[in-house]
């Protein structure tokens, strides 16, 4: 469990099989998403430049991003998980502490390998990978997979608002 103003272990990204570093509260604890609009269900590693997330919230049926009429979940809600991972990744750096809420200035290269979400079985795997991080932004790489294969995969820039 995360506690204020501490750093969890970083465990390499690929410890999947192993139980989270942080579970659905500490991430809400990281992020500026808040009930259902919190995404992700866990952390299950990090370092200086990755983050590896976990999510179930696609097969929920109240998840707030499915269309309204046919309940789907369109594959490109992805890049809000990727979006959570990212905000997640900022604070673990800051050492835990929530960070301004960035805005999404471009997304570049977007790849969508699936319809939508909200029919695969098993949890979404959402990683993101910092490219390049200034005071006032980050780039990152991100890909979103699921039933052993990858939905959406892309970059995202996001700026930081003044202080």
């Amino acid at each position: 469990m995360l506690s204020e103003g501490t750093v969890p272990r970083q465990a390499p990204p690929d410890t999947l099989a192993a139980p989270p570093l942080l579970d659905r509260a500490a991430v809400q604890r990281l992020v500026p998403h808040q009930g259902a609009m919190c995404l992700l269900d866990a952390i299950a590693a990090w370092d200086a430049t990755r983050i590896v997330a976990l999510a179930l919230s696609h097969r929920d049926p109240h998840n707030p991003l499915r269309r309204e009429g046919d309940g789907a979940l369109p594959a490109i809600c992805g890049v809000e998980y990727a979006l959570q991972a990212m905000a997640a990744h900022g604070a673990l750096r800051a050492a835990g502490r929530p960070q301004p809420a960035g805005y999404l200035s471009s997304l570049r290269g977007v790849e969508i390998g699936a319809e939508r979400l909200d029919d695969l079985p098993g949890p979404l795997l959402v990683t993101a990978e910092a490219l390049a991080t200034e005071a006032r932004g980050f780039i990152y790489r991100f890909a979103v997979e699921g039933g052993g294969r990858r939905l959406l995969a892309g970059q995202a820039a996001i700026i930081l608002p003044e202080e």
